[in-house]
């Protein structure tokens, strides 16, 4: 069965939800993404945009900026439209004026993660035919090291400092550029292009505006073309789906620990929120546990961009749990799979429900969202607006509600392609725009999306399918139990066998006392046959726990027999 759920949405919508935001966006499609931008601007000029350690940025101020930005990018460089300009900075102020003002100038913004090796950076760097990246000295390591390599040819250098400074004065307090030769200070650009003429260089919908690279957990990186309109309809989409009940235009603040360079918080919060005037509070370095509750001590946050395994890191943090939460209206959930256990936790620590959607960057990247006026944990809600969704077996047949098959979407949000790879853009991408998106999921009886696993990570045992997924909700139930990943291994026996790899806080908590507890919920076939415990588990940078990684580096050496 083929299913479209505008139908079931308009029903549940609320008419305040899109009222406020069809003001700002409903001339945008058809246009670029700064129609968007210069729409916001207007009508929250003097309203916070984004603040990150203090420091604060207002619409007004980073109009001036983002324009000073894409004038130097247009007169002072060759670049030109269409161009790829890479992005590789941590959640700082000047991420929304590169992206920004990059897009103004009419360049393609290459999300990169500050974090990468240089065998990773140089990679994308080449894939993409970037010809500028501009990067943070605290982290620009494996840039100096490998854009000798590429075809990059000006980099664009910046700092914390650079939040506090203000961008026109002298020319020689901005010439602080780190290490890398020949790079120009990110301040220097600003004050250098706000002595320019300003200008918007036209794109259309059909244009791409960013190349978010996938992961690479399940193989090679690859660069997902998202155009104008897959943006601005995915935004339009989460908003017609009740994301804004109860939310006042210009009035909230959103606590942002996940990085922008992923396209969950990118599209959520430099697009979603920023259209609506709210007020993005950016952070820089979410691990520090300590210095993140202080950042949330100093807000009336209203919204918290979180996945499952930040919640429940901070659900274990006392000063987390002693802060004041009155004015949480919404928590979002997505990038992995939210388990009941932390949902729960969550809901008693902070009075507020989780809100889990479900994304892949191939679809700008949400597909389907839990509505407010029917949240199910455990479900990923219902497809948004526009957007079909079905279920398919390894034959391509469709299923029947209830039946667990690969989920593929077709909609406005879901991309053009992959960059330069035709043939991995034909395997996911059929000719008439359904996705395939790799994830095995049913739908209920009442319509609601649920994930069962990632085809890639299900465990086939004796010819039966184990979701790990499952298996890992089952041991987060146990009291102890920090953090658990299943993954499978070879077995002479049954083709595959349930591994268990697991972090646990309190001592007593052994593999008797967690098999005791899987033989109660599970059937045989899915109890795990070996359990690892760690001190951590490996994750992805926003924190998604990468099995693939368990797998070829943590079970090398495991065996599970053949008895």
């Amino acid at each position: 069965m083929t299913v479209n759920f505008e139908k079931t949405i308009s029903l549940i919508q609320s008419a305040q939800a899109k009222a406020g935001f069809e003001a700002g966006l409903d001339n945008s499609l058809g246009q670029s993404l700064m129609a968007v931008f210069d729409g916001a601007v207007q009508r929250y000029v003097n309203s916070p945009a984004f603040s990150c350690q203090g420091a604060v940025l207002n619409f007004g101020q980073l109009d001036r900026s983002v324009s000073a930005f894409s004038d130097f990018l247009q007169q002072k460089t060759t670049l030109l439209a269409g161009d790829r300009i890479a992005i590789q900075l941590p959640n700082l102020l000047q991420y929304p004026v590169a992206v920004f003002g990059a897009l103004k100038a009419g360049l393609v913004v290459v999300n990169v993660n500050p974090m990468y090796t240089a065998r990773e950076l140089e990679h994308q760097l080449k894939d993409s035919g970037a010809k500028a990246i501009i990067v943070c000295t605290s982290s620009e390591g494996a840039a100096k090291e490998v854009i000798p390599t590429t075809g990059v040819e000006y980099v664009i250098a910046t700092n914390l400092q650079d939040m506090d400074m203000p961008f026109d004065q002298s020319d020689s307090v901005v010439h602080c550029a780190g290490s890398i030769p020949g790079a120009i200070a990110f301040l220097h650009s600003l004050r250098v292009g706000d002595s320019l003429s300003s200008n918007t260089v036209p794109r259309t919908e059909s244009d791409i505006a960013v190349l978010q690279y996938t992961g690479g957990t399940t193989g090679i990186s690859k660069g997902v073309q998202l155009s104008h309109k897959n943006l601005i309809a995915n935004v339009l989409q989460l908003k017609s789906s009740q994301l804004g009940v109860g939310l006042q235009p210009g009035k909230e603040i959103v606590i942002v620990p996940l990085p922008l360079y992923h396209i969950y918080a990118f599209t959520l919060t430099l697009l979603g929120f920023f259209s609506d005037g709210q007020h993005s509070v950016l952070i820089t370095k979410p691990a520090d546990i300590s210095g993140f509750c202080q950042r949330l001590a100093a807000h009336k946050f209203s919204i918290f961009l979180g996945l499952n395994t930040l919640f429940s890191g901070l659900c274990r943090t006392p000063e987390f749990r002693s802060l004041d939460f009155s004015h949480l209206k919404y928590t979002l959930s997505g990038g992995m799979a939210l388990t009941h256990t932390v949902a729960q936790g969550w809901e008693q620590t902070t009075g507020c429900v989780v809100h889990e959607g479900y994304g892949l960057s191939e679809a700008s990247p949400v597909v389907s969202m839990n509505p407010a006026s029917g949240i199910r944990v455990g479900s990923i809600g219902v497809p948004l607006s526009d957007t079909l969704v079905k279920l398919v077996d390894d034959s391509g047949n469709v299923l029947a509600p209830g039946e667990i098959g690969e989920l593929c979407v077709k909609g406005p949000q879901v991309m053009q392609g992959y960059w330069q790879r035709l043939d991995e853009t034909t395997k996911t991408l059929s000719v008439d725009g359904w996705l395939s998106t790799g994830d095995m999921a049913y739908i209920d009886d009442d319509g609601y999306l649920h994930i069962a696993d990632r085809k890639k990570d299900m465990v086939i045992v004796s010819g039966f399918n184990v979701f790990p997924n499952e298996v890992e909700q089952v041991v987060g139930q146990c009291a102890g139990v920090v953090e658990c990943a299943v993954v499978g291994v070879p077995d002479e026996k049954r083709g595959e066998a349930v591994v268990l790899v697991l972090v646990v806080d309190d001592p007593s908590l052994d593999e008797e006392k967690i098999l005791k507890h899987c033989r109660e919920q599970l059937t045989a076939y899915k109890i795990p046959r070996r359990l690892v415990f760690v001190r951590s588990l490996p994750k992805s940078n926003v924190g998604k726990i990468l099995r693939r990684e368990i797998r070829d580096s943590l079970l090398p050496c495991i065996s599970t027999g053949s008895e």
